[in-house]
């Protein structure tokens, strides 16, 4: 839901998600919240009570827009609403909301939304990061990228997305292509070796040294195994020599 549904269409029409939408495997709705503003000049917003700067979106179209969206005695679909208030959203989140039948995002505008209609309908607020953007049109299109991308069919094996930074806790490994020399820098052999069972360590390895090293919060979280300990010993040995 947003009142700007030509930015949001040209981004979820483009490459994976656009594929996904013209094959049936996502069904992705763009909705006017003007369309139900009620009046002849489509005014969706007002000045806020107790005075203020810049216009807050008015209750009634995004509740009017909200409940055109399912029928009596259907299910109500989950509604997030991207808010700079929210919990910061995270893989695990993403992976969560991937698993429900129905979600609606409501991207806000202007200086915010009237709160009766967040608290009457929303069903959970989400940020995606703690800055403050013109709009929740953006932080909406990464969240349908990000949940899209979960679902049966939209990638060519789960594997695009399973060894990817954050899905299993984790930073994802370095990645390299052709050529294996490039400005004096060298591929790491073990890539070329062939032998999958030592890339898979490798990459483990890597995985793990990449989030000890970036992303020191999340490697507190990890409840490490013997074989990811080992792995990072190795690693510190190695350093050594």
């Amino acid at each position: 839901m947003t009142l700007f549904t030509d930015m949001c269409e040209r981004v979820l029409g483009e490459s994976i998600i656009g594929r996904a939408r013209e094959a049936g495997k996502v069904d992705i709705r763009v909705t006017d919240i003007r369309d139900f503003a009620g009046n002849k000049h489509n005014k969706v917003d007002d000045m806020p009570y107790g005075g203020g700067m810049g216009m807050i979106m008015a209750a009634q179209p995004i509740y009017a827009c909200y409940k055109s969206l399912y029928s009596e005695g259907e299910p109500k679909p989950h509604l997030i609403y991207m808010s700079p208030k929210g919990k910061t959203l995270t893989q695990q989140r993403v992976v969560e909301l991937s698993k429900l039948d129905r979600i609606v995002i409501l991207a806000g505008h202007y200086e915010g939304v009237d709160q009766r209609v967040i608290d009457e309908i929303v069903d959970e607020e989400i940020s995606v990061g703690d800055y403050v953007l013109t709009g929740g049109e953006l932080p909406a299109l990464i969240i349908a990228d990000a949940v899209c991308r979960m679902l049966p069919g939209v990638l060519s094996d789960d594997e695009c997305f399973t060894e990817e930074s954050h899905f299993n806790g984790l930073l994802e490994y370095p990645q390299y292509t052709r050529p294996a020399e490039w400005h004096g820098r060298e591929v790491p052999p073990v890539l070329l070796s062939g032998n999958h069972a030592e890339i898979n360590k490798w990459r483990k390895k890597e995985s793990l040294l990449e989030t000890k090293r970036r992303r020191e919060d999340m490697f507190c979280k990890l409840s490490l195994t013997k074989e990811e300990q080992k792995l990072l010993n190795e690693a510190g040995s190695e350093k050594k020599q």
